[in-house]
C-alpha cells in the first residue's frame, strides 16, 4: 500500500482544500492528513476560526482522507513519515522547496494551488464586504 501524507490547518474549508486532498489521494492508496493543532497554530501565529476537533471532523468526512493525525510542531514530519511508512509527502506549491530535506525519506511533491481561492482570500473578501 502506497501511503501519502500532507499537512495543514484546513480552516474555512473550501474547494481548493478539496482539490489538493483529491490530487494527493490520487498519488497513492491511503491519505494521511497532519492537521495543525490549535496550540501549534498559536505558535505559528495563525488563528483558526474552527477548533482542532471541528476541523478534524470535517476532514474525516471527506472521502479522500483516510486518517487525520495531529500536527504539533514543525519537526515531527520526519517521524510521521517513518512511523507511518509514508511513500509520498505532498504540500501545496506555495511551500515549494521548504521540505526538500524530506526527500531522503520519501518522494516530495508540491502540487499547484487552486487559482482564485485560499483561506486568506476568503477572510480578506469577507472583511472588505462590510
Amino acid at each position: 500500500m502506497k501511503k501519502v501524507i500532507t499537512y495543514g490547518t484546513f480552516d474555512l474549508l473550501h474547494h481548493g482544500h478539496i482539490n489538493i486532498l483529491k490530487r494527493a489521494k490520487q498519488l497513492g492508496d491511503y491519505l494521511i492528513v497532519g492537521l495543525s493543532t490549535d496550540e501549534f497554530n498559536f505558535i505559528k501565529g495563525k488563528a483558526a476560526y474552527h477548533s482542532y476537533e471541528d476541523r478534524k471532523m470535517l476532514l474525516e468526512s471527506i472521502k479522500y482522507v483516510d486518517e487525520v493525525i495531529p500536527e504539533n510542531d514543525w519537526a515531527q514530519k520526519e517521524m510521521d513519515i517513518r512511523d507511518n511508512q509514508v511513500a509520498i509527502f505532498v504540500m501545496g506549491s506555495d511551500w515549494e522547496g521548504k521540505f526538500d530535506e524530506l526527500s531522503s525519506h520519501c518522494q516530495v511533491i508540491y502540487l499547484p494551488r487552486t487559482d482564485g481561492i485560499s483561506t486568506t482570500k476568503i477572510k480578506t473578501d469577507l472583511y472588505h464586504k462590510r
